[in-house]
């Protein structure tokens, strides 16, 4: 297999799916002339042109919008977020349009609509710009909810959200967009709803997702170092949930340790804990423990970030605590 970035993977996806079918195509802020804010649709508008991928004006409301009628009327829109935390202002249209749709309409009308683009903090962006939407999104009945950095999952994650009849979230990362990653040039799709065990362990299990996968991999290696072995799950997808890897996991690992960039309160790790209790706790040998950003706003500066964020050594510090190392 070849190495490429993540915005190529996502590009193949979305290029391969409306090669297949016309009514598949592509919407959001500076998608065509610019190429994507982060060069994910570079080239696909002198691929496809303009009736197919559409430059918009600064109205999440307004396109997304345009995106959830045009899916009821039969076509396969892709609209692209500059950023979730900008989809804050398309929220009615996802939540109480795409999300609804099929139950509004007793089965009747479906709604296949893929909503992508990055989330998370990226640095020195501010609170407002540094928002975790994997678990908001979640929340809602009706929605497909996927996040990963991992270009082969991503590729054929996208493909197989752009195909779902489902209205599908999709969450990227602003700061792995060039990330490399073993992808084959051969059509294939990774089937929403299935998380991947990314690194065998029989200490411990660490379950993670979206760039907080990097974290995990850190940690896992420096633990290594000293004679524990973590296991290590991506998710992959955050609902539905696939319970069942992790089940299996902590069967031979008995401790479970979760990593994410999202708020604790109603996180995605809250949810996990509270379906392992009920389905894993005769295998468990120590409290699930998580490692989450900070129960505040990201602030601006450097070592605020640095204090919010998870990183290897919280991690490090928890497997230790589930297994009683100091």
């Amino acid at each position: 297999m070849r190495e490429i970035r993540l915005r190529e993977a996502l590009n193949e996806a979305m290029s391969e799916e409306m090669r297949l079918d016309k009514n598949v195509f592509l919407m959001g802020e500076e998608v065509a002339e610019y190429n994507g804010a982060y060069k994910v649709s570079k080239g696909m508008l002198d691929e496809f042109g303009s009736d197919r991928v559409i430059d918009t004006p600064i109205s999440e409301l307004g396109f997304a919008g345009i995106g959830v009628g045009s899916a009821m009327n039969g076509l396969r829109p892709i609209i692209e977020f500059m950023t979730w935390n900008f989809a804050v202002l398309a929220f009615d249209q996802i939540v109480n349009g795409a999300a609804k749709m099929l139950s509004m309409t007793g089965g009747q009308v479906n709604c296949p609509i893929v909503f992508r683009g990055p989330t998370g903090a990226a640095g020195q962006l501010g609170q407002q710009h540094s928002q975790t939407f994997e678990s908001w999104m979640a929340n809602v009945p009706g929605l497909k909810v996927i996040s990963t950095i991992d270009p082969y999952d991503a590729k054929g994650l996208l493909k197989s959200a752009i195909r779902d009849n489902d209205p599908v979230c999709m969450m990227e990362a602003e700061t792995a967009y060039s990330d490399m990653g073993a992808v084959p040039k051969e059509e294939y799709l990774v089937p929403i709803g299935l998380a991947k065990v990314k690194r065998e362990g029989t200490d411990v299990t660490i379950v993670s997702y979206n760039k907080s996968m990097k974290v995990a991999f850190e940690a896992a290696d420096e633990l290594a170092k000293e004679g524990i072995s973590a296991e290590v799950i991506d998710l992959r997808t955050i609902r539905p949930l696939d319970y069942k890897t992790i089940v299996e996991s902590i069967k031979k690992t008995n401790r479970l340790v979760t990593v994410e960039e999202a708020w604790p309160f109603s996180s995605v790790s809250s949810e996990i804990a509270y379906e392992i209790q009920k389905y894993a706790f005769d295998y468990l040998d120590a409290p699930v423990t998580r490692i989450t950003g900070a129960d505040t706003s990201l602030g601006y500066a450097p070592t605020l970030v640095e204090a919010y964020m998870p990183n290897a050594a919280k991690v490090i510090k928890a497997v230790k605590s589930v297994l009683y190392v100091s």
